[in-house]
């Protein structure tokens, strides 16, 4: 019995949260991938970079959806990245989160 309901549980928290798996899909659909990569530097920084040099900032998730969403320059040098007006803030947070977790 306590199986099983410790079963069910886990089924539903797995269903109902957004699952941060689904973020390098997520990645490939919003075309992030063409100019990153998970651990090499292509046009922008690698995923795994930009977790480093942000893994102290409490405001880490916030500053990066808005970087998504309506592009930034400088911070990684001189090639801007251009704003992602196809992307929604939830959409935005939900790859934030993921580049966050990215070790």
């Amino acid at each position: 019995m306590k199986i099983a309901l410790f079963v069910s549980v886990a089924l539903v928290a797995a269903l109902s949260a957004p699952s941060a798996f689904a973020s390098p899909e997520l990645a490939q659909k919003k075309n992030c991938m063409a100019c990153h990569a998970v651990d090499k530097k292509l046009v922008g920084p690698a995923y795994k970079d930009v977790a480093a040099k942000y893994a102290k900032d409490k405001d880490a998730v916030k500053k990066l959806s808005e970087k998504i969403i309506k592009g930034g320059s400088g911070v990684w040098g001189p090639v801007p990245m251009p704003a992602n007006a196809q992307v929604s803030p939830a959409e935005a947070e939900q790859l934030a989160k993921w580049v966050m977790s990215i070790k």
